[in-house]
């Protein structure tokens, strides 16, 4: 088993990092974009579960820094039979520009980095993009 780290492209949301974290770093602020596009969606400020393909996700903040980042751990429900961890980062460039991104890391042996390595990276670059696309839409 080999700690592997996964980085998505970088995408720009058009507002500054103030409007844009309290929204991604407290799961229940998810709930309206999430609740209908996943299986069981449940959320707290800090913990959040669902279902995907069968298994069940479920997933806590461990730490904050307020307009910087977001880390976010496999809790101890986790069905899923990866750990991992993953950050949301953004990095302020203006007050209407903030790059976002998201890193993930799991513990991942050689057969499974070779079958879902791939879908992990293209997952990450469409959820970061899914995010922004969202954010820019809001007035």
């Amino acid at each position: 088993m080999g700690l592997e780290k996964y980085t998505s492209k970088q995408q720009q949301i058009l507002k500054p990092a103030e409007r844009i974290f309290p929204f991604i770093s407290r799961f229940d602020m998810l709930t309206p974009a999430l609740q209908d596009k996943v299986e069981e969606w449940t959320a707290t400020e800090d913990t959040c579960s669902f279902k995907v393909k069968g298994f069940k996700v479920a997933l806590r903040i461990v730490e904050r820094e307020e307009n910087r980042h977001i880390k976010i751990a496999a809790d101890e429900e986790n069905g899923v039979p990866v750990d991992f961890s993953f950050w949301i980062q953004m990095q302020p460039v203006d007050t209407a520009d903030t790059r976002i991104r998201m890193v993930l890391h799991a513990e991942l042996n050689t057969m499974m980095k070779m079958m879902i390595g791939s879908k992990i990276q293209g997952g990450l670059d469409k959820a970061v993009e899914g995010l922004a696309m969202a954010f820019n839409q809001i007035p």
